[in-house]
């Protein structure tokens, strides 16, 4: 794709993903209009006469607000990680979870609610105990002889189905009538519990790496041309690898810690995105980022206004992404570089 093509596509992504926010803030059983969404905005940063009801300001800047913007960060993170590991393992069926993330924060979370934990506790155990699932399967895949890219996601799934026994394990001792149920809830994904304070910190890791990631995005493509020409190059391919799965291991730690496990997106987005603008990762990424806004930002609408009960996340996440992902499958071209 030509660098003028791609800048547009990039632009109106991006305006997609503003227009998506404002629905976003719009929709719910409480109705807003558009006008009254800018009004409540504009006020916190420039002082306007208050023509509005309270009930409104508080819907938009307590509960959306933090929610969409949540669902946006969450689905960037897992997208581009998506991006980012199709690209480094070259096989179209890998996940931000090929290494056990998930289920080493399931893990975490189910053990913080156990103890009856509070939601800060639960979202930082999560997110050691996906950082310590990914670092016990790089140190199997390290301990091997055979040290390739399908050593290290047999590893992710030997350490991952390990992490997804003791999350079983959880469960069986939890107390079906209060544990279990939050437990079960939290596995299956949702931003219903999502403040400021959960935004705030999970912005603070995510959003850098973010930027590192995009910054890096050109190694994608040196590392798809192979270790020698890497070398070549005057690239370490080994310090790259270490450094992008590093990256986005803290991305989808953070997510999974935040949201709860969502499955798909970073698998479906990647490939509706390269559908778009092509393989070349230096534009793969930017657009993943922006589409995996606002596909999550989609789904969360759905979620919480489909029925008078909140739908899961991971539950429309596989509705939808399995056809969508079994159809791009028909149709997609054989090059993964």
């Amino acid at each position: 794709m030509k660098r003028g093509r791609f800048l547009p596509i990039l632009l109106l992504t991006w305006v997609g993903v503003l227009a998506v926010l404002l629905a976003s803030l719009c929709l719910g059983r409480y109705p807003v209009a558009p006008r009254t969404i800018l009004q409540v905005l504009i006020s916190r940063f420039v002082p306007i006469a208050h023509t509005w009801d309270a009930t409104a300001e508080t819907v938009v800047w307590q509960v959306r607000l933090p929610r969409a913007l949540a669902a946006a960060l969450v689905g960037a993170a897992l997208a581009s990680g998506g991006a980012v590991f199709q690209g480094l393992f070259h096989n179209p069926l890998v996940s931000p979870y090929v290494l056990g993330v998930s289920s080493g924060a399931g893990f975490g979370a189910a053990v913080a609610i156990l103890l009856g934990a509070s939601a800060v506790v639960t979202q930082a155990s999560a997110f050691a105990a996906g950082a310590l699932a990914v670092s016990l399967t790089w140190l199997v895949a390290r301990s091997g002889r055979d040290r390739s890219h399908v050593t290290l996601v047999l590893a992710g799934f030997v350490i991952g189905s390990l992490f997804s026994s003791l999350v079983a394990g959880a469960q069986y001792v939890a107390d079906p009538s209060t544990k279990l149920p939050q437990i079960v809830f939290w596995l299956m994904g949702s931003l219903a519990s999502v403040q400021w304070g959960d935004l705030l910190r999970a912005t603070l890791l995510i959003l850098p790496c973010l930027v590192a990631i995009t910054l890096l995005r050109w190694k994608l493509n040196v590392l798809s041309m192979g270790d020698d020409e890497a070398r070549s190059l005057g690239e370490n391919p080994g310090m790259m690898r270490i450094t992008l799965i590093g990256l986005t291991t803290m991305t989808t730690a953070v997510s999974v810690a935040v949201s709860g496990v969502i499955g798909w997106v970073g698998l479906v987005v990647p490939h509706l995105a390269r559908g778009i603008v092509g393989p070349d990762a230096r534009r793969l990424i930017p657009v993943s980022i922006a589409m995996g806004a606002i596909y999550m930002m989609l789904i969360d609408d759905v979620a919480r206004t489909l029925t008078m009960a909140e739908i899961p996340l991971g539950i429309l996440t596989g509705i939808v992404g399995a056809p969508v992902f079994a159809l791009l499958l028909r149709q997609s071209r054989s090059d993964w570089g």
